[in-house]
């Protein structure tokens, strides 16, 4: 089984959002990660899916979100085409015994702390997803509160972007 990301650039109405997953989840295909927002221009929005499957499934479905009507451009992206990141907030216990150790990994990983309390830290922590997962790792020897993680936000490489080939 293989992971994509996919790039939708959508027409900005209500329910595109409902049309365009529930193809996914027609499909079958796990959705492991899912972001969308406005673009430069209001009349779009974008939606971005991280997802796995095969192949020849992939194609099938692509070829299927082209067939919605509020679809305007679909791009697949990958390590070689695109930058990628993704964003986490992470809340760690604070306690006398592990906020050097948890103060030391943040300043390694280039964390920037959002608050500080007697009780919590909540630290901000951006790359990829792999980067975010030892991060975390690394958290688990100490007591993590809560996480929360974007999904991944991707843009292409080059001057290229997903409007220049639309379905309108």
């Amino acid at each position: 089984m293989n992971r994509y990301t996919v790039a939708v650039l959508v027409k900005n109405q209500f329910g595109v959002l409902n049309r365009v997953t529930s193809m996914f989840r027609r499909r079958q295909f796990n959705i492991s990660a899912l972001t969308v927002s406005e673009t430069e221009s209001s009349e779009f929005s974008r939606i971005t899916v991280v997802f796995d499957g095969e192949e020849h499934n992939k194609d099938q479905l692509v070829n299927q979100l082209y067939k919605l009507p509020d679809v305007c451009s679909i791009k697949e992206l990958d390590e070689k085409n695109s930058v990628s990141c993704e964003l986490m907030l992470i809340k760690m216990q604070n306690d006398s015994d592990s906020r050097e150790d948890i103060r030391a990994a943040a300043d390694a990983f280039e964390a920037k702390t959002m608050n500080y309390s007697k009780d919590s830290i909540v630290l901000m922590l951006t790359g990829d997803s792999n980067r975010l997962d030892e991060f975390i790792n690394l958290m688990r020897e100490y007591t993590i509160l809560e996480i929360c993680r974007t999904g991944s936000v991707s843009l292409e490489k080059g001057a290229t972007t997903i409007r220049k080939v639309t379905n309108f």
